[in-house]
């Protein structure tokens, strides 16, 4: 059993060391599971929310993200923060806002231009933004997140926000290349038990199946772009990882089928996993990054 500060140091050191030794998303999820059920038994319900906030568990999905972009022979010199690090995301200025990204992978062939921002929304008059609208616009980016607790936890405004990053970005560079990854749990944790300093998953309930089916839904109707002009607030793709963290290993549903095997989902559903599992989510967007800027830009 580590202690809080045990762990941290641990996720620390395996994301430094990820640079020799690439993170896969089995790894990641192992390392969540195991470092979520250690400091529950160290430190009960605080220690967990403690370290889900601390952000280390979802920069392990940030390395995952880059090592999946460097096997697909992406410069990792173009990836910012650089693979290991979890300091230096890139802020791009929107339609409405400035918003930091998760991962960035910067252009090869342009120079980033200092530019005056002459339009409303959030900015302060005179405001400028260190890249430009042409090299932002050639940038691809990839945004990470995660729900760990309970699937009905803030479920509007999750959704609100997912959607609303894209249309962001979108406004002001249209043909920009944008991904997003979440990643939910199916298996609730006990919160009685946790005070206990207790593991116990929640079994499954006709409950979490409607959320589950709204996240699917959801996150169907803001992915795969394909126009440049219009759907400004979906993302070229999304991967939606649904886990399930009581199981050894850790199970991931990539298709509907595995989620109504399971009676996740019942047989009757009419959401759909087609094309949201991680598996090819950087190389499609390095495909559509290709076909509208050209190859090699990225390498």
């Amino acid at each position: 059993m580590r202690t809080l500060q045990q762990i941290k140091i641990d996720i620390d050191t395996r994301i430094t060391n990820s640079v020799a030794n690439p993170i896969s998303l089995v790894e990641a999820l192992e390392i969540i599971k195991l470092a979520i059920e250690d400091v529950i038994v160290h430190s009960g319900a605080n220690g967990k929310k403690s370290l889900i906030t601390s952000q280390q568990l979802i920069n392990l999905l940030h390395e995952v993200v880059k090592s999946s972009l460097i096997i697909e022979n992406v410069n990792s010199t173009l990836i910012h923060p650089p693979s290991g690090q979890s300091r230096g995301e890139k802020t791009l200025a929107g339609f409405l806002k400035f918003k930091k990204q998760d991962i960035c992978v910067f252009p090869n062939n342009k120079t980033p231009r200092v530019e005056r921002i002459d339009f409303n929304g959030l900015y302060n008059t005179g405001t400028t933004e260190p890249y430009g609208e042409l090299f932002s616009e050639h940038i691809l980016s990839i945004n990470v997140r995660s729900q760990l607790s309970s699937l009905s936890k803030n479920i509007d405004t999750m959704f609100e926000r997912t959607f609303a990053e894209p249309l962001n970005l979108h406004r002001r560079v249209p043909k920009m290349v944008l991904g997003e990854v979440y990643l939910i749990s199916v298996r609730e944790l006990d919160s009685a038990q946790l005070a206990l300093n207790n593991v116990v998953y929640k079994p499954f309930t006709s409950s979490i199946s409607n959320y589950l089916e709204k996240y699917i839904k959801g996150f169907s109707a803001l992915n795969m772009r394909a126009s440049q002009r219009d759907d400004d607030f979906k993302y070229e793709r999304v991967a939606l990882i649904i886990a399930d963290f009581s199981q050894n290993p850790v199970k991931v549903y990539n298709t509907t089928q595995d989620l109504i095997n399971d009676n996740i989902l019942p047989a009757n559903s009419i959401a759909s996993m087609n094309n949201l599992n991680y598996d090819g989510l950087t190389r499609t967007l390095l495909d559509i990054h290709d076909k509208r800027f050209g190859t090699g830009i990225l390498t």
